[in-house]
């Protein structure tokens, strides 16, 4: 009965609400400005893309990472008057969350008109959060921080190397997915990545950051600031550009979450994407296989082969093996990445991911996959994380 009432609730979501504009400014090393003016500046770039004022706006969904405010921005911005906003905890699993967030605030009739935005400036080696942590660590890093595990990418490798360990999976299956990523920056303009090929050779001299994992299975610490802008379908149809539709979206912790240091929860090394994952296609009509391509959370390498498990694109401990022949890459079997992802693009939390699926349904992607009718997007494995599905009408 829980199942099908959430079915019940879920269809005044599904397909009822759109991203209608996205705007994100270059992305940089070192921007130059303060997020706050970032923020404005993208989310402006958003709503001129959806043929709308900033008077329409009245609704923003944000990161709780941000060290900007609601109001500050609304008033900047020009909104008259902003009726509903919320923050979002976790970082890379906020993503698709602020989706969410949006389309129930529009569908109960809290919001019409909801911007959803990040902006951050992280390419600063010392703008980073472990970088700052000298004082006692007293959340769920101090059940691993005193052994050393201080990075993500410390805490990444361990998962990395266990997945090795039990299933075989190789430094040549981790490649594959850093060499899909880069060949689809090396098309787009606004990649970081544009002009830095990468071959397999090339990927496994690569310098080793947290063993096993190379500079070439690490995100791109990036400056940048990115803005969607949603409202209701039949208010989309009314825009310049074609909506994409939010199908549906899930928001999900799993049992006993441990940020980023999950993977021992079960003995096959689920993450909480599965959680997730088990919410989103229970509420969507379309399943995996209808899916034209995939836009994987890749703050690292593993975090794309665990993504296509979680998300049931192949079972535990195939991930590996999934990469290979050329299957991640445009006119393989499931595009991956096809902006670049956070790998060779920009690592922005993952909400260039949603620019791209939004690219890509409208038919504009650099990198286009043909007649692309449905793509997934998924937040960060490893937190309480969330994911969506997007689909054209």
């Amino acid at each position: 009965m829980g199942a099908d009432l959430d079915r019940d609730l879920f269809r005044r979501i599904q397909d009822r609400v759109a991203i209608v504009g996205i705007g994100h400014l270059p992305f940089a090393k070192d921007i130059g400005r303060p997020i706050g003016d970032t923020a404005v500046e993208a989310i402006q770039l958003a709503v001129e893309d959806a043929g709308l004022q900033n008077e329409d706006v009245d609704g923003i969904s944000m990161f709780e990472m941000e060290h900007t405010h609601e109001v500050s921005i609304a008033r900047r911005l020009g909104v008259r008057n902003l009726r509903w906003w919320d923050k979002i905890s976790y970082g890379g699993g906020a993503s698709c969350a602020t989706l969410m967030h949006a389309a129930a605030a529009i569908v109960t009739g809290l919001a019409d008109t909801v911007v959803c935005h990040r902006a951050r400036n992280r390419g600063a080696k010392t703008a980073r959060p472990w970088a700052q942590e000298r004082e006692l660590v007293i959340d769920d890093k101090a059940l691993h921080v005193p052994w050393g595990l201080i990075r993500p990418v410390d805490v990444i490798g361990m998962w990395a190397h266990r997945h090795m360990h039990e299933f075989g999976t190789t430094r040549e299956h981790f490649g594959n997915v850093a060499i899909a990523a880069r060949k689809h920056a090396n098309k787009n303009p606004y990649a970081m990545m544009r002009d830095r090929p990468l071959d397999m050779p090339t990927y496994l001299a690569g310098r080793v950051i947290g063993y096993p994992l190379t500079l070439y299975d690490c995100c791109l610490e990036t400056d940048g600031a990115l803005a969607c802008v949603v409202t209701s379908v039949e208010r989309a149809r009314d825009l310049k550009q074609r909506p994409a539709l939010l199908h549906s979206v899930a928001q999900a912790s799993g049992p006993n979450p441990v940020h980023l240091a999950n993977y021992n929860n079960t003995p096959t090394m689920e993450t909480t994407s599965v959680a997730c994952a088990e919410l989103l296609w229970a509420r969507s009509q379309l399943t995996q296989a209808d899916m034209d391509c995939v836009q994987i959370y890749d703050a690292f390498t593993p975090l794309v082969i665990t993504g296509l498990e979680d998300y049931g694109f192949c079972k535990r401990g195939e991930g590996g093996p999934f990469t290979e022949g050329g299957r991640l890459e445009i006119g393989g079997a499931l595009p991956t990445l096809t902006s670049g992802g956070g790998l060779s693009e920009a690592y922005v939390h993952g909400f260039n991911l949603i620019i791209e699926a939004v690219r890509q349904l409208r038919g504009t992607s650099v990198n286009q996959v043909p007649d692309c009718k449905a793509t997934l997007v998924t937040g960060a494995s490893g937190v309480a994380t969330s994911a969506a599905v997007l689909r054209v009408e």
